[in-house]
């Protein structure tokens, strides 16, 4: 049997306040748009910019957690998986990819350091105290 693997790890700013819903049942979706930025010198030796966008899906835990401490300019860090989904528009099919978390730091600047919260979906709860230090190794 072939093993895969689907995975995304992003690094990146929110480009909006986060859409935050809640199905019939009571569960809850936030929605985020994240941007990612990449670097390059032209032909010319000039420093050009691009940016990619990324519609990052959060159930449960993870969207109440979104929905509380994110605004648009967030710095996070987001694990997850590519999903692709289809639906129907002015009768055209149209496909949506998108990021479904499993695992959200949220970045925070301090005055005297850096400091991220961490929230995985694979744990039983999330701690209300778990901010912590973070090293020079982190990539944000």
């Amino acid at each position: 049997m072939a093993r895969s693997l689907n995975r995304v790890t992003l690094i990146g700013n929110l480009g909006a306040d986060p859409e935050f819903r809640a199905t019939p049942q009571g569960t809850s979706i936030c929605t985020l748009s994240i941007a990612t930025s990449e670097s390059y010198k032209d032909r010319n030796g000039e420093w050009k910019e691009i940016t990619d966008w990324h519609k990052v899906v959060l159930w449960e835990k993870l969207a109440d957690m979104a929905h509380e401490h994110l605004k648009k300019g967030s710095k996070v860090y987001i694990e997850g998986r590519l999903k692709t989904r289809t639906y129907e528009k002015d009768n055209i099919k149209r496909y949506i990819t998108e990021v479904i978390a499993q695992n959200l730091i949220i970045g925070v600047k301090d005055t005297e350091s850096t400091k991220s919260n961490e929230y995985g979906s694979e744990s039983e709860h999330l701690p209300s105290d778990s901010s912590f230090s973070v090293d020079d190794d982190v990539p944000f």
